[in-house]
Parts: structure tokens; sequence; C-alpha cells
């Protein structure tokens, strides 16, 4: 073996959708584009195919990329008793077989049955990257069964695959354990060489749809619109490329092929490979995308509406807030209800302004969504799902490092234990301790006899104990935090058994290493990890009117203070709100039994009921994971407590684009810049009002943003703790 040790190999990924890749449609396009996406971000990629080849359309473009192998389960007979397709059941046996034979880092799965079966396979948990696009997306399609579903998913998953923004969130909400795992996987737009659309309208105006006939796509409808524009004297064409007729209905089925067969002014063109149905849309003026009224309310994005957009081709779509978002609210090929007004907006287009103004706009949705794109995405979720070890963490030992996690309560931890369990060359258990004080002590004294390493997360009796049990050449780290540090547990810490403290902030290691008396080298500072890409989320319209504060109880998180900061704002402008994200104070018990706790929030509360600027101003949101979605809606995250060791939600603001607003608590300069920090409520809703009359807010937010990726990015953060755990931190660089 070299000095240097092995190097991990390329990620393996195989891809299977519960889609027929003889069927032209979207789902069938996302399995050839995803498969494409992972090759060119570097993956070695087994697409592995659902039904017999019937139509080669799909996959023999596939097989003509480098680094994808297509795998035929019908034609080489991979199976017993396969059918027409394969069920799910079957399809996650052949792939836990796969993996058996020659293990994948990554297994791509679409289909919510198919994600559900793969998730109850112990062999894949873990390593599922779930596309999630056939899923409940109303509050009334989720069932306790769908949620239970959709958590098991979750759960299984190292990532939930969202094609937009709005997915993401609505599961994010309805799904706690979704939080966190799910990223933006859009549509993927890849074109011909050398093929655009006309650039113009023209005389007939040539009208295109592509893609599967069906009712709620409007497709028998757009059959209307050749004769709807000849009178109002324009002469037009509609090209419709497709050859799959669904809806269970017949009488409409059989209604939709005569008027593809027989409509004047309707030319039908079958059904064709992606590359080709490109190329003679290309040669069209307009492209269609209108569809029925209830699937205005769809989370998901046209993959045909970016292609055609792709092309130089405006599109006519309806009006919803995700269409509004892509293309800008004035975007003037919105189509309303009937086919009438689409024929409407489709004679407004051969204006000359309008067409072009309409092509740029679509052109510049779809610059976001190419294969490039996708690639670049795609190589950041590698990056973190598979960390590469580089620098001194680049030599693998030639036996794994035993690492055991322990502690009650893994919330502050739960990314670096992720990042620790995908390192290549260390196995990671975690002793789980059911309380406080609480545990399996068998369990865990097998645990310490196991580890090359253990990580105490809390400074409390599993400190003790797993200092009282190391063994001759084990390494213990102790990560303290503000509540251990004012507790009995530091005394009974035998210290000269632990090879490091870590502290999230300069401040409280001082304090730390002032009240205990621990040699000063030995207590070193990791900060808290902010997660710079799940926070970094487009805001919601006027958030620079909303303040948010994120956990209010016990009383020495002031809410008070927050609410003097409201009322000086709301003197001048009543349009400022503040959003409370937190539990109230007597859902915890060891808060609510204290009197003066519970003295102090009903002044609070009285006061919110009785004050002219806060009553009717203070929104309670629910405590929960979900802190991503809440903070697309606040423009200023406030800290107003007495004091704090770390205080992570100004950091996950900035990361979402809010400026945080920082009261002067011990310490609070070593962690946040003095730009963000303010002597009193007057100085801080002062700044507020500057910022945002003064037309600062978006510079403000950038600053922050910057500033908290080059300190607290999960990353970075990760690394830090990957040295600490191999033992090749520098120890000074960890004091600072």
């Amino acid at each position: 073996m070299t000095a240097e040790g092995p190097r991990r190999p390329g990620p393996r990924a195989v891809v299977y959708g519960d889609v027929d890749l003889n069927i032209i449609d979207g789902s069938a396009i996302w399995a050839q584009s995803m498969t494409q996406a992972l090759a060119e971000a570097g993956c070695e990629v087994t697409l592995v195919l659902k039904a017999p080849v019937r139509t080669p359309r799909l996959v023999d473009p596939l097989t003509r990329v480098p680094g994808v192998t297509v795998v035929r389960p019908h034609e080489e007979g991979l199976l017993p008793d396969l059918g027409e397709r394969l069920t799910p059941e079957q399809a996650v046996a052949l792939l836990a077989r796969m993996d058996a034979e020659r293990p994948f880092d990554l297994v791509v799965v679409r289909g919510s049955r198919l994600a559900e079966r793969a998730a109850a396979e112990e062999s894949l948990r873990g390593r599922l990257w779930t596309y999630l696009t056939d899923v409940p997306q109303t509050l009334s399609g989720l069932t306790p069964d769908a949620v239970a579903g959709l958590t098991a998913i979750a759960h299984a998953s190292r990532y939930l695959l969202c094609q937009t923004e709005e997915l993401r969130c609505f599961l994010e909400q309805a799904v706690p354990a979704a939080c966190g795992k799910c990223v933006l996987f859009p549509p993927v737009v890849v074109l011909p060489e050398g093929v655009a659309g006309p650039g113009q309208a023209d005389d007939p105006l040539t009208l295109v749809y592509t893609g599967k006939f069906a009712p709620a796509w409007n497709t028998l409808e757009m059959t209307e619109l050749p004769g709807l524009l000849g009178d109002r004297g324009v002469r037009a064409e509609l090209h419709m490329i497709g050859d799959k007729i669904h809806g269970s209905d017949r009488d409409w089925a059989k209604k939709m092929r005569v008027a593809l067969e027989s409509t004047p002014g309707v030319v039908w063109h079958g059904g064709h490979s992606r590359e080709d149905a490109l190329r003679m849309s290309a040669q069209r003026a307009v492209g269609l995308s209108w569809r029925a009224p209830e699937l205005d309310a769809s989370l998901e994005l046209s993959t045909k509406v970016l292609e055609l957009g792709a092309l130089g081709l405006p599109v006519v779509l309806n009006r919803t807030p995700m269409h509004e978002r892509l293309l800008g609210a004035d975007y003037p090929l919105y189509a309303g209800a009937d086919a009438t007004s689409v024929a409407d907006v489709l004679a407004r287009a051969r204006d000359p302004q309008v067409y072009r103004r309409a092509a740029d706009a679509c052109a510049r949705a779809a610059a976001d969504f190419t294969l490039g794109r996708a690639a670049e995405r795609l190589r950041g979720y590698l990056d973190r799902a598979l960390p590469a070890l580089s620098g001194r963490n680049a030599a693998l030992p030639s036996e794994p490092l035993k690492v055991v996690v322990a502690g009650h309560e893994l919330k502050f931890f739960t990314r670096l234990l992720e990042h620790l369990r995908s390192l290549p060359g260390v196995e990671v258990r975690l002793d789980q301790w059911t309380g406080f004080n609480d545990h399996d002590e068998p369990a865990s004294r097998a645990l310490a006899d196991w580890a090359d390493v253990v990580i105490c997360e809390w400074c409390g009796p599993n400190a003790v104990y797993y200092a009282r049990h190391k063994r001759p050449g084990q390494r213990l780290l102790v990560r303290l935090h503000r509540f251990e540090l004012y507790s009995e547990w530091p005394k009974r810490l035998a210290v000269e058994k632990v090879d490091a403290v870590i502290c999230v902030s300069p401040h409280y290691a001082e304090l730390t290493r002032r009240r205990t008396g621990w040699p000063a080298e030995k207590v070193l500072v990791v900060p808290n990890w902010v997660d710079t890409e799940q926070l970094d989320r487009p805001k919601l319209p006027d958030a620079e009117y909303a303040l948010g504060i994120i956990g209010i109880a016990p009383s020495r998180k002031r809410l008070d203070r927050a609410l003097d900061v409201l009322e000086r704002l709301r003197r001048t402008d009543p349009r400022f709100m503040l959003h409370v994200k937190s539990k109230l104070p007597w859902e915890y018990w060891w808060i609510w039994k204290r009197s003066e706790e519970r003295a102090y929030f009903e002044r609070v509360f009285r006061r919110i009921q009785r004050s002219p600027e806060l009553s009717g101003a203070v929104v309670f949101d629910p405590f929960g994971p979900d802190v991503a979605v809440w903070l697309r809606r606040i423009g200023f995250v406030l800290s107003t407590s007495d004091d704090e060791s770390f205080h992570l939600a100004p950091a996950e603001g900035m990361a979402s684009g809010a400026v945080p607003v920082v009261l002067a608590w011990p310490g609070a300069d070593t962690i946040y810049d003095d730009h963000w920090v303010h002597a009193d409520t007057d100085q801080a809703a002062a700044a507020i009002a500057d910022t945002v009359r003064g037309g600062r807010f978006d510079a403000e937010r950038e600053l922050g943003r910057e500033q908290v990726r080059a300190a607290y990015a999960l990353e970075g953060v990760c690394d830090r703790w990957t040295e600490l755990v191999r033992g090749t931190a520098p120890a000074a660089a960890a004091r600072a």
C-alpha cells in the first residue's frame, strides 16, 4: 500500500423508476435525464428498465453515454416469472441482489409504491435518493396512511429529491422527518445540438403540443384552437406529438383520437424520440402547456415548458404562483380557463413585441435547467453524501476507525453524525441514552470496549461514564453546551481521561476554562453548524416587514425585548409583524412549575393583548423542524436573550437571506460581526427601520449570507470534526 492509501472510486449509482420507457411522457423523460445528469456528474450509472424494450427511442441514446450501463431484466432473464412489467417488489428484490453483488453508493428511485417498498429493504436504507412526484400535494390528500408512508421513506432516504421549492416546502411542513433531507432536482433540459425555434410568429401561426393526451391536460380542447383562431382571422395549425391516449373514459379517448385524426388544422405526428420531438417542436412558433384548473395547485413543473423555452419558443400556460415565480407576473401569455381565452392570447402573440417578450422570458427561465446545471447540483449532493477525504484526512487506515457517538439528545449533532457515517474508513455506532442519566449499561460497556474514538454529546453522565471506562489508546471527545457548564457534571468528569472538550463559541470556551480549571489546551472551539444550502431559499413577498424569533422559553430568551423592538417599529410603520416559532412555556414542565417563569409570561401575553401596537401583530407558529420553510417569510431574525452560548437562530436566518438583529449578550461579538450587534432595543429598532427605508435590505442580507457561509457552513464544521475524530486537528487552530 502506498503512503497515501487507497482512493475512493467514482460513485456508483443505480437508477430505477416505476416508469415504462416505451412511453414518452414526463416520467420516462425523467429516467433518461436523471441517468444523463448522474453520468455528467461523474457517476458510474446503471439504469434498470421496468419493461422490455419495444420502442428504443429513449433507451438507445443512453447506451451511447460513457459510464452508463442499461440493464434489461426481461431480455436478460434476471428474474423468474416476469410479467409485462416489473412489480415494485420484483424491482426492489433485483436492486438488492445487484447491490449485494457489487454495492452501489446511491440508489435513485421514483414512484411512491416502489419507494415505500425500497424503504423497507434494510440493505438499501441510507443510500436511497428518492424522487418524489406521485405523492399527495394537498392537505386533503395527506391521510394518516400517506404521512406514515412518506415518513418511512424519509427515514430510509439519504435525500428526497423534489422538483420544485413549493413541493419541498409542502413536504417539510407535512412530514417532519423530511426536514433537512429535501433537496431540489428540477426537470432537466437536454436539447439536440443546433436546434432552435423560428424566433417569431409565422403565418399560418404554428402551435405545438408534445406529450400524453389526457383530459386534465386539455388536449381535446386544444384541437378547437385552429377553428377559434380562424374565427378571429388568424390562420393556424396545431401540431401534436405523442402516441399515448390516457384516461379511463372510453368515450373521451375515442373523441380524442377522432379529433387528432380528422380536425381541420390539426396535424398529428404520432410518437417520436425525445430528440426528434424537440426538432419538430423547434419548427413551430408557439408551445402549448395549457391545463385544466384542477392542476393549478400542482407542485410540479412541466418539463415541456422548459424544453420549449430553451428552444426559443414562447409557451401558453396557466397563471399559477409557481409560473409567476418562473416567468414573472407580467408574462403576456397566461391563459384563462377555456379555449376561447387561449385563442385570444394566441392572437396577441402575433404581435412581434409580445412574442419577443414571452420568448425571452421562457428562454431565461429555461437557462437554469440545463444538463450542466443538473450535474452541478448533483455534484454538490454527492460531495455531501459521499465526502471525499483531502489534505490531512486523505489517508485511509488499513482498518476502519471505530467511532461511538453517545448521548440522550442528538438534535444538535444530527448532521455531524450523518457526516461521520458517510466517511470512508470510518464505522459509526450509536449509544442512544434513553434519558440524561439513563442508558443500557451492558450495551454502553460493549461499545466502550469496541470503540477507537468516543464522542459524548453533552458533558453529562455519559461523559463521566465513558471517561471511567476509557481504554489506553482510545480517544474521548466531549461536547459541552451551556446547560452542563452550570451543573454538577463537569466537576465529576475525570478530565485527565478526556482528549478534548469542544465548546461552540470562544466566550463559552473561556468560561469553561475559568469555571472548571481544566487545562486550556484541552478546551477547543468548533462552532455550531449551519446548513447554508438547505436554508438558502427564495424569500416570500414583504419579508422585509417580518421579524422572527425562534424559541421564547425560558424567560431569559426575553420575548419582552422583541416586543419592545416591534412596538417602536409599528409606531411609524404598521406593516411590521413579529413571528414567533417556539413551544409555548407551559409545554415545558420544568419551566412552567416555576412561579417566576409563569409570572413573566403572564405579563408578556397580557401586554400583547392590551398594547395598541402589539395586538394582532404577533403571530405564534408551531414549534417544529421546518425552520427553512418558516424562514422564507422572515426578513429579520432577532436574538434578544440575556445570554447564549452561540444562538443558532440568527445564523440560520443569515443563511436564509434574513438580516440578524442581535442584542449585546455576553460573547455575542465573538460569534457575530459587530455590524449586527446592538446595544439596546431602541438601537435595534432603528437599524431595522433604516435598513428597510433606506433600500438596503437586499445588500444587508447578502452580506449576512456571505458571512455565515464563510464562518459556519456545515461543510467546514464537518471538516473540523473529521480532523478531531481522526486526530489530525491542529490544536492551535481548534483553540482559536
